[in-house]
């Protein structure tokens, strides 16, 4: 058989394989977007990798991490806030904590909580994972920020864990502890740690210590409504307490209604209990230890520290991280400032005096650091700071505003305006009360005579030193005054302190005193404006956690030129018009440094101003009084040698302004203004007929001057009508008493120059006595009484295991020895025993978290 050859084996064109490698996309064999779709396998494989990895790390935690014991600590770092000069100022500690088993409180105040908080509280196993994807969507879709803790997480955070720990592994953590929390503890125990341990602000840990705080009664007394409005502002009581103002207690309303719906919803309460409560109003806030002076001014630093644009700092923060807080205040200054107020005769001129609003602002020109701030007596007794919440009329402290307008536009200080009295001036209205009607009326000037003083044709520098009314108002209408508003605003006056009325430039619109300070600090400052401020920086341990920058400081905000030639003016106020008091202010040298400054009155004497300023200093003085009702504003009565006229500018408030900045610039190196030559006077118009010159323009020079200080008897000399001309003479009074008066109690012309001697003697030091009742009371009570009487307080601190901590255990000098008037009082104080707390002392962390647990925290 013969043999065949193989058939051939057909060649067709083959095309390469490729390689796998570990990027396998777009995939072969497949075209379009299947091309880039994973493979069933690969999906698998991914899920399984990821969740073996999920559930290995997971069991590695759960392993790894056991439930730790409960820090001892929980909310016991104290803040401490200092002075300029590094002296202690006072404190905050969160140390207000009382822990109540969970029977002895109401059911419904762990019903609210678990309503408001965490409605799965009782079926969840310490998570809740529903919430926590819940959550997640709801941010990541731009929906309602939503928090995904529940109340165990809570506790688990207030009671195990450092304030401040939140990255992804200590949340990771947290979870693996409130599972296992959730297993060690019972649900009851768990709601009686949270309960126990939550911030709700005022200083307050837990309910029993908030009840207190906001509402003066036990935990167990509390209602239904009130423990509503607590647990409402769990997760912000640093700004939801309705003590914060109208917005705050707003929000507070509007939480205390979610949690009132969600109870009823839940069935805790019944809906006709919800229709029917009504918002509870907090007590009055009254921190234990804020006595006298010091409480102002840390609430101030508190209120500062706050602001979202600054440090940011909120009160829950303020009382549990140890914060060291550096402050501008130079408490030379504010003694020195306390001293100058309490020269106003609170006891014996009947309840009037009692409602007087009397501030001193000090600002340094040149950063805007307030060096002093006194806004009343004793903040345990008043929380209103008069010099920060109080406003009153500016009155004539605004006219510089419309002097400076008037040097930009072009106009000089040797211009002539008629200042006669009265004066009908084209468009001065003034709104009819019964018709509502804008109707033109006559202005006047200050005076004793009928219809006031007139001065005939006179510059702008005599109108500015004598505050012609009739003059400034001729000008404000020249320059418009829209124009005197924008320069105000400038300088530093908020907007809603100003108007766009030609009555603004007498100061018709309510200004705070510290505002005012701020703007004449720009004035100091030759036109530069720096942001007013009484913090430096805030520390924690070696780490400055926030710093004054400065940075919205506005250079030439009014150009230096101007404001050279506004100061000039504004120095003739001193030399020879209503605040010539202020002469008195002399330097190391014994001769009279420069100052500046206008004095400032109203109609019907509803405030009384003297704004000043030195090169290195601008101060502020203001007067006002309350009605009875406690909210408008009355005429100021009339005291001490003032109480048979009226009190102007020129009479209390220039007099404590110069006590004041004498006190402060002992030593100060006098510093001058920026040269300026007045310009030549312009000749003289022709002159507007000045009244005859009667009976009516004698004044009669003040008697009972004699025994007073100068600063006193010249400023109730200036406030008749006369110019008293200080001569020194040696004697063995205290320097600066007034020994004579010429012709004390005969009339003589206005503005006539009266002789007064004056004693250059040695001061002999003043006496006071140590208070008693010193030992056994807090630290903030005793440094409030030791500075009441004019002392100053010197805190040191020892252990002690019997006395409790913050409580003074010493005085030396004793109670009741006579002391020197600014002479150091030693306090020893209890810091508590050596070792950490207490055993079993209750202590309690920062809370809060979670805002609506489950995601209920909408409306």
């Amino acid at each position: 058989m013969a043999n065949r050859s193989p058939s051939p084996i057909p060649i067709w064109p083959q095309t390469p394989r490729r390689r796998r490698g570990i990027w396998n996309y777009p995939r072969p064999h497949r075209t379009g977007l299947r091309a880039w779709i994973p493979s069933w396998r690969v999906v698998v494989g991914t899920g399984l990798t990821l969740l073996s990895l999920g559930v290995g790390v997971f069991t590695a935690g759960w392993i790894g991490w056991a439930v730790p014991k409960e820090r001892a600590e929980i909310g016991s770092e104290t803040t401490t806030v200092y002075y300029a000069d590094n002296k202690v100022m006072g404190k905050f500690a969160a140390i207000d904590r009382t822990i109540r088993p969970l029977d002895e409180l109401p059911p419904y105040i762990g019903q609210a909580v678990i309503a408001s908080e965490d409605q799965a509280f009782e079926d969840h196993m310490g998570v809740d994972p529903l919430g926590i994807v819940r959550a997640a969507i709801s941010n990541a879709t731009g929906g309602g920020r939503q928090g995904a803790s529940t109340l165990t997480q809570q506790y688990v955070e207030n009671t195990y864990f450092q304030p401040g720990q939140s990255s992804y592994a200590d949340k990771f953590r947290e979870i693996i502890l409130a599972l296992k929390v959730d297993q060690e503890k019972s649900k009851d125990e768990i709601l009686e740690g949270y309960v126990n341990s939550i911030y709700l602000g005022r200083g307050a840990y837990g309910f029993e210590a908030a009840a207190k705080a906001y509402f003066n009664k036990p935990a167990a007394e509390l209602t239904v409504s009130e423990t509503a409005m607590l647990v409402g502002i769990i997760p912000s009581p640093s700004y939801w307490d309705p003590r914060f103002g109208e917005e705050s207690k707003a929000v507070a309303q509007e939480k205390w209604g979610r949690v009132l719906r969600n109870m009823a919803d839940m069935g805790y309460i019944t809906q006709e209990e919800r229709k029917s409560a009504t918002f509870p109003e907090p007590i009055e806030y009254k921190p234990a230890s804020r006595a006298g002076q010091v409480g102002y001014l840390l609430e101030e630093v508190r209120k500062e520290l706050a602001d979202p644009e600054g440090a940011n700092i909120s009160e829950e923060e303020l009382m549990t991280k140890g914060y060291e807080i550096h402050t501008t205040i130079n408490s030379k200054f504010q003694k020195a400032a306390v001293k100058a107020a309490n020269t106003i005769p609170y006891k014996g001129d009947g309840a009037a005096s009692k409602r007087l609003g009397v501030s001193i602002v000090s600002i340094d020109p040149k950063n805007g650091a307030i060096r002093a701030l006194y806004g009343g007596k004793n903040y345990e007794e008043v929380q209103f700071n008069a010099a920060t919440d109080g406003k009153a009329q500016g009155g004539s402290t605004f006219k510089p505003f419309t002097l400076i307008g008037a040097l930009e536009d072009g106009h000089e200080l040797n211009e002539y305006y008629n200042g006669n009295s009265p004066m009908q001036i084209p468009g001065w209205t003034v709104r009819n009360k019964e018709t509502g009607v804008e109707e033109e009326v006559k202005l006047t000037n200050f005076g004793t005579q009928a219809g006031g003083e007139s001065y005939g044709d006179i510059d702008l520098v005599d109108a500015t030193a004598n505050s012609v009314n009739t003059v400034y108002a001729q000008l404000n209408v020249d320059i418009g005054a829209k124009k005197s508003q924008d320069v105000a605003i400038r300088a530093g006056i908020p907007e809603d302190a100003t108007n766009d009325t030609l009555s603004n430039v007498l100061g018709t619109s309510d200004v705070h005193p510290v505002d005012l300070a701020g703007a004449y600090a720009t004035f100091a400052a030759q036109g530069t404006r720096h942001e007013t401020h009484i913090l430096t920086s805030v520390k924690q341990g070696e780490d400055t956690v926030w710093e004054f920058s400065g940075k919205n400081t506005k250079k030439d905000i009014i150009d230096p030129v101007v404001m050279a030639k506004a100061t000039y003016a504004m120095q003739q106020v001193v030399n020879e018009g209503s605040g010539v008091p202020a002469k008195e202010l002399l330097g190391p040298d014994g001769k009279q440094r420069p100052v500046a400054g206008k004095t400032g009155s109203t109609n019907d004497n509803k405030s009384a101003w003297f704004a000043g300023y030195i090169p290195q200093l601008a101060t502020v003085v203001g007067l006002y009084q309350s009605a009875e009702d406690g909210v408008a504003q009355a005429s100021i009565t009339p005291f001490g040698q003032w109480a048979g006229g009226s009190l102007t500018g020129g009479t209390w408030p220039v007099a404590a302004w110069t006590q004041y900045m004498q006190e402060v610039t002992k030593g100060m190196e006098v510093e001058e203004f920026p040269p300026y030559v007045p310009p030549a006077p312009k000749p003289s118009p022709t002159p507007t007929p000045s009244p005859t010159p009667s009976e009516e323009q004698k004044v009669m020079v003040p008697t009972g001057l004699v025994g007073q200080q100068f600063a006193a008897a010249a400023a109730a000399l200036s406030g008749a009508g006369v110019n008293p001309q200080l001569v020194e003479v040696p004697s063995d009074q205290p320097p600066g008493t007034v020994l004579s008066v010429e012709k004390e109690g005969q009339e003589v012309p206005r503005n006539s120059s009266i002789r007064v001697e004056v004693s250059t003697g040695p001061e002999q030091p003043e006496a006071t006595t140590v208070p008693n009742g010193l030992i056994g009371s807090s630290e903030g009570s005793a440094r409030g009484k030791v500075q009441g009487a004019n002392l100053e307080p010197v805190v040191e601190y020892q252990p002690s295991d019997d006395v409790r901590q913050g409580t003074v255990i010493d005085v030396s000098p004793g109670e009741g020895s006579p002391a020197e008037a600014g002479s150091q009082v030693r306090l020893i104080v209890s810091s508590g025993p050596e070792v950490g707390l207490p055993t079993g002392e209750p202590t309690g962390g920062g809370g809060g978290g979670g805002g609506g647990g489950n995601g209920n925290d909408s409306p």
